[in-house]
């Protein structure tokens, strides 16, 4: 039996520091350069040299302002801020390469659906269909108020809205234009067949839209959707629309439940439970010993900066962890930012020493040191123990991190059978899902928004 082939992210951000914090200090990193297109052209065809599925762009409208009450601590390590836009940079990667998707974050809360469904349609045809949209609704009240908003609206409401928001983008993307509405014909004088381009009127709770969708189809119509919500809310969400789901473990007991949780959640909605992909989010040091990459890892430690990685935590929990002495234990209150932050505290037994460990590298997630051997046999016991699909792979220091994986890594796992040696053709959603059909699959809700058939009606107006 052949072996499950394992999907990769790289996971960024149109910024200096994502996720490790402070390692822009490392005299090889060259993540300030991030505002040349330079950086980001090189970097995407590194990726595809690796045959990475995509390169996954986080983003934040608003900035960490919850550690110490300011934002101090984020201007000095370039905690996400500054932060340039995501979208902007797909067209100049795009250009330089032919397989490797991209994955965009943005919030809907603050884009407004009709003119974001253009943005989207566009991005897919410039990239011949190599898009993905990570949907977000948003958890800083600091955005919430730089954009005109007293504070961010309340958890479960947010989803309330996206789930509308999702309704608005179905209509516009798959219903506004049907197959063969484009005829393209120079003899006839018919660019586009007006019987079939319709106009989408929607009247909801938070949206009203009439209009025609400005754009022609794009090869998958509907991005590729992406979603990173694990509470009881958030799954509901995921289970009715996402196709790749970015979870974050610490243990693999704990991360075969939640991909446990995202299958039911799928179930639930009359799909297949393996519609969606689900990515860990893991950081990698390696080097071609054990012993070099311990003394990587110990060199990337003295560059790394725990009290930033906690200052980010204090963002997504909403909690000053600055409030609190060094050992004084943390006390857990419910808020209204990332729900799966908050639980990892209910306890009442974190410290912020504690916090400052776990942060050692910058950041939270599972960190693998080791030989190409160790780091594959690693991934494989991962992806075998807990039934992910793949990883959403962190930046230490910038492309070194990235160079040594593609070198090391994927060599190794191509040796055994986990990972692809080439890439398969067609769109982005076609190379994750083994598909020969680039727009949404039949069971996702999405597709019902279609036009039939000439005979036929469309199911939603």
């Amino acid at each position: 039996m052949a072996k499950k082939k394992i999907l990769l992210n790289a996971f960024n951000m149109n910024c200096i520091g994502h996720i490790n914090h402070g390692l822009w200090t490392h005299p090889r990193d060259t993540s300030a350069q991030y505002k040349t297109l330079e950086y980001w052209t090189e970097l995407a065809q590194l990726l595809e040299r690796g045959l990475f599925d995509g390169l996954f762009i986080a983003d934040i409208v608003g900035v960490y302002d919850v550690y110490q009450n300011g934002v101090d601590v984020p201007l000095k390590e370039s905690i996400q801020l500054p932060v340039n836009d995501p979208l902007l940079l797909v067209s100049a990667m795009a250009a330089v390469t032919r397989h490797l998707g991209f994955g965009l974050t943005a919030n809907l809360t603050y884009e407004a659906p009709y003119l974001f469904a253009r943005k989207l349609s566009t991005l897919d045809h410039l990239s011949r269909g190599r898009v993905g949209w990570n949907i977000v609704t948003g958890y800083l009240d600091s955005a919430a108020r730089a954009m005109g908003l007293e504070r961010q609206t309340e958890h479960d409401r947010r989803y309330d809205q996206a789930d509308e928001y999702m309704q608005v983008l179905y209509k516009l993307l798959e219903g506004s234009w049907e197959d063969g509405a484009v005829l393209n014909d120079r003899q006839q004088r018919i660019y586009a067949r007006p019987d079939k381009v319709h106009k989408v009127r929607h009247q909801g709770e938070f949206y009203r839209v009439e209009g025609y969708h400005l754009c022609e189809p794009s090869p998958q119509r509907t991005p590729v959707l992406f979603q990173a919500g694990s509470s009881e809310r958030g799954l509901s969400f995921a289970g009715n629309h996402a196709e790749c789901v970015f979870i974050s473990g610490q243990t693999k007991q704990a991360t075969r439940a939640q991909v446990d949780k995202v299958r039911a959640a799928a179930v639930a909605a009359g799909r297949d439970p393996h519609a969606i992909k689900v990515f860990m989010g893991l950081t990698v040091i390696v080097a071609r010993t054990e012993e070099q990459a311990s003394a990587k890892h110990a060199e990337y430690l003295r560059h790394a900066s725990p009290e930033a990685g906690v200052a980010h935590f204090s963002s997504s929990t909403g909690i000053d962890f600055s409030a609190y002495a060094l050992d004084e234990p943390i006390q857990y209150v419910k808020s209204n930012a990332i729900q799966s932050a908050t639980k990892t505290l209910q306890n009442n037994d974190w410290t912020r020493r504690k916090l400052l460990d776990q942060h050692a590298l910058g950041g939270r997630y599972i960190t693998l040191v080791g030989s190409p051997t160790q780091v594959a046999d690693a991934l494989e016991s991962w992806i075998a123990e807990t039934g992910l699909d793949g990883f959403n792979l962190t930046r230490t220091v910038t492309p070194e991190s990235y160079v040594d994986f593609i070198d090391l890594v994927i060599p190794e796992l191509q040796r055994r059978g986990s990972y692809k040696t080439a890439y398969e053709p067609g769109s982005l959603r076609e190379k994750l899902f083994a598909s020969r059909q680039p727009h949404l699959p039949a069971d996702h809700p999405g597709a019902s928004y279609r036009h039939t058939t000439p005979t036929g009606a469309p199911q939603h107006a």
